[in-house]
């Protein structure tokens, strides 16, 4: 029996990664220095695994901003714009490869950065590979032998991680007509070839190969191209071992599949489907091996190690020591570092908890009580573990029964508004008095380096609260009145008060718990701090008014209200595991239902419930989709649905496929839904327009994700391409996302641009 992690957090236990990037894009440090941080944190995951004692240590699962952007620059995928940013004397490769995420502004080039999305059901974004008709693949980086150089000198058995070519191709999208992007699979293979027999010469005995794919619905072509691949591959590397990795669902159709393709071991996801293994072992042949992930990678509990057991002796007596591998269902990079830094959580809750580091010594104390329970040195742990898994279910803190009563007496009248939306139209048209092309943002401004200062000023006792009070006043005040000059016409407060759209929420309810430094990647640099929801939620005082009506007080305009919605502070938090989401997620509803009649209570007539997150959790496999979709709209409409007409609800969503699912979206009944379509060139707008889609729409006119500045020419002609499948009287002009960010220099000239960009379309078709 063996121990591996499929990859381990790569931004750092303190955020070293987030702060060195920013750090070399501003140019306050040279590249050395970045690869020295990145060198420093691949070394110490290397030795958090090696001193715990994992026999196959991962290495390429550190990315300096995105693993699949990682492979682009691999496989030589750098879409022809870039080619003069390589060029450019000064340049190294890491420059091209921060260009093609991020846009490139400078020496007088304007080039955009490449589309990015959600990987699967995670709230990771990755950058889309874009593929052309006959494309031809070459290897351009030496970053995966690199790092296997670093690992090897380190005294590290490390095994190479690949995002596997199907998956690779399936990642990404077709930028021309004609073909699929599968038919691409014999021009890239000779390249991953070439990968495998430099790391052979290297040294490698093992690579990993991420297939998650093969866990989701795919069709023939897919199937056929992974046979063809893996055969290939095997044929050229008869004496490397293979481990193709699939995660976040089941094998289920495609099992017959993933058994038959010429690997060594196949690892399955245990935690997020659990009922597969019985399949798998009456399936698997003689000749393969079966990885077990049986420690959530994706979420924050204590291992359960008896249940975990369990599944580890079902294949022990089916299969033999030999053939087991003991690991994580996924890649950690979605669990926080190390539990050990958080000193302010309440210990009780703490001692259900398990982060990165600590999944690590789960998965070999599995191993060591696996191999031989009654000697093993790790019965105390056991015990232990034992211990925390009863508190848990018996713990006063999570219960509250007022909760569940509400929740249980929701009717369907509780998910609907007075009147339809035309009826509802006319209503908010009279009150709201809005002009053709109206502009707004997402709601938040650039959080400034004195910003964040007087928060964390605040936190330490250093302001008082009135002191904090006045300050975020002022703020909010500048931006009102600069929202005012420049002529946007529903304006929002900045939410300088606020740290993150789902944390903020979850200091305000009942039944979350929060950490000081469980961070995880979201995008590149950005990091993201999830709420732990422990326990039954409620809303005991009012979270938004305060802000909102404060802001509301210093115009004549109008100002939106700005909500997190029920499904994405279900989704960007970690959830508890003893009930299911739906249930949570009406609690939390219920919670929001409550803000949004307080705020309508307070004056505000505009009220947006932010739901970027209600695709990113719909379920892998198509025929578990209207059981999610059914409570997830529900959700978003009890939390909706207790306004008179006249309240205008928004509601925003970015970095998603929306065709599938248009007709839900249309279902949730948002009067103005806010949408990303920038970095698609409103591609995105088709599923909108072929449904006809009925309410009104602002699909966003430039990426915030970049920090280019788009002109107002590049957004009229957005609107004109929106114009060409929505009727203008239903389209608002917005950016695609919040402005967090975002410095200010760049977001006053984007905004000011934008402006004028909606006046013009405004005259040009009132002409």
């Amino acid at each position: 029996m063996q121990t591996h992690i499929l990859g381990y957090p790569r931004i750092g236990s303190k955020r070293e990664l987030k702060k060195a990037c920013e750090q070399y894009w501003a140019g306050k440090i040279v590249l050395e220095e970045l690869l020295t941080v990145g060198r420093n944190i691949c070394s110490q995951n290397w030795n958090i695994q090696k001193e715990a004692g994992i026999d196959l240590i991962p290495c390429n699962d550190f990315s300096y901003y995105d693993q699949v952007l990682d492979m682009s620059l691999i496989v030589g995928a750098i879409p022809s714009r870039y080619h003069e940013v390589a060029l450019k004397k000064n340049n190294s490769e890491l420059d091209l490869y921060f260009a093609m995420a991020r846009g490139y502004q400078k020496d007088g080039l304007d080039i955009t950065a490449m589309e990015m999305t959600k990987w699967f059901d995670t709230n990771y974004h990755y950058i889309v590979p874009e593929f052309y008709k006959n494309q031809q693949f070459k290897l351009t980086s030496d970053k995966i032998f690199n790092e296997f150089a670093g690992a090897k000198q380190a005294g590290i058995n490390a095994k190479p991680v690949i995002i596997g070519l199907v998956s690779y191709l399936l990642l990404g999208k077709e930028k021309e007509e004609g073909f699929d992007k599968l038919d691409l699979v014999s021009n890239i293979l000779p390249v991953y070839i070439e990968i495998l027999s430099k790391l052979q010469a290297q040294g490698a005995e093992w690579i990993q190969f991420d297939e998650p794919f093969l866990a989701l619905d795919i069709a023939d072509d897919a199937k056929e191209a992974y046979l063809k691949v893996y055969s290939e591959l095997r044929k050229q590397f008869p004496k490397l071992k293979f481990i193709i990795a699939t995660y976040f669902e089941g094998l289920k159709n495609n099992l017959p599949l993933a058994v038959s393709l010429p690997a060594d071991v196949l690892h399955i996801d245990l935690a997020r489907n659990p009922e597969q293994l019985g399949e798998v072992l009456e399936s698997i042949p003689d000749n393969l091996g079966l990885s077990l992930g049986v420690v959530d990678g994706r979420n924050i509990w204590k291992n359960d190690y008896e249940k975990s057991l369990s599944f580890i002796k079902k294949a022990l007596e089916k299969l033999g020591s030999e053939r087991i591998f003991i690991a994580p269902s996924s890649s950690l990079l979605h669990s926080p570092c190390d539990l050990e830094f958080e000193t302010n959580i309440d210990p009780e809750i703490k001692n259900w908890l398990a982060f990165a580091k600590q999944k690590v010594k789960e998965v070999v104390v599995l191993k060591e009580l696996a191999s031989n329970a009654e000697s093993s040195t790790f019965l105390a742990d056991f015990e232990e573990n034992k211990k925390a898994i009863s508190t848990r279910k018996t713990s006063l803190l999570i219960h509250n029964e007022n909760v569940k009563e509400r929740s249980a007496a929701v009717t369907e009248k509780d998910s609907q508004r007075k009147n339809t939306f035309p009826t509802r139209r006319e209503e908010q048209q009279k009150v709201l008095q809005l002009p053709l092309f109206p502009t707004t943002t997402i709601g938040s401004f650039p959080q400034t380096t004195e910003v964040r200062n007087w928060r964390a000023k605040f936190k330490k006792g250093e302001l008082t609260a009135e002191q904090y009070d006045a300050l975020l006043k002022e703020e909010t005040q500048r931006t009102i009145r600069w929202q005012e000059e420049i002529g946007i016409d529903v304006l929002v407060h900045g939410e300088f008060e606020r740290n993150d759209m789902v944390e903020y929420f979850g200091e305000q309810l009942e039944g979350f718990a929060f950490t000081k430094n469980g961070w995880v990647q979201s995008y590149g640099s950005r990091c993201v701090k999830p709420p732990i929801i422990f326990g039954d939620v409620f809303r005991p005082d009012p979270m938004t008014v305060y802000w909102s009506q404060y802001a509301q007080s210093q115009t004549n305009q109008w100002v939106k209200g700005m909500l997190t919605g029920p499904v994405t502070i279900l989704q960007w938090s970690f959830v508890r595991d003893d009930q299911p989401r739906s249930e949570t997620c009406k609690q939390i509803a219920l919670a929001i239902r409550d803000e949004v009649n307080d705020l309508e209570k307070a004056g505000i007539r505009i009220i947006q419930i932010d739901e970027p997150a209600i695709r990113e959790g719909l379920p892998l496999r198509k025929s578990d989709w209207q059981t999610y979709l059914k409570w997830a709209v529900e959700a978003f409409r009890i939390s909706a649905s207790g306004v008179e007409d006249a309240t205008q609800i928004h509601t925003h969503m970015c970095y998603s496929e929306f065709n599938d699912i248009i007709k839900n979206i249309a279902d949730m009944d948002a009067d103005v839904i806010t949408i990303e379509c920038s970095r698609s060139q409103m591609e995105l707008l088709n599923a909108f327009a072929d449904f006809k889609y009925p309410n009104e729409i602002g699909p966003g006119v430039y990426d915030i994700h970049s920090p280019r500045v788009p002109s107002k020419e590049e957004m009229i002609e957005l609107l004109k391409k929106a114009q060409d499948v929505i009727p203008a009287h239903q389209l608002w002009v917005n950016p695609d996302c919040g402005l967090k960010t975002r410095h200010w220099d760049e977001t006053e000239k984007a905004l000011i641009a934008m402006v004028a960009a909606a006046k013009e379309a405004s005259l040009e078709y009132s002409a």
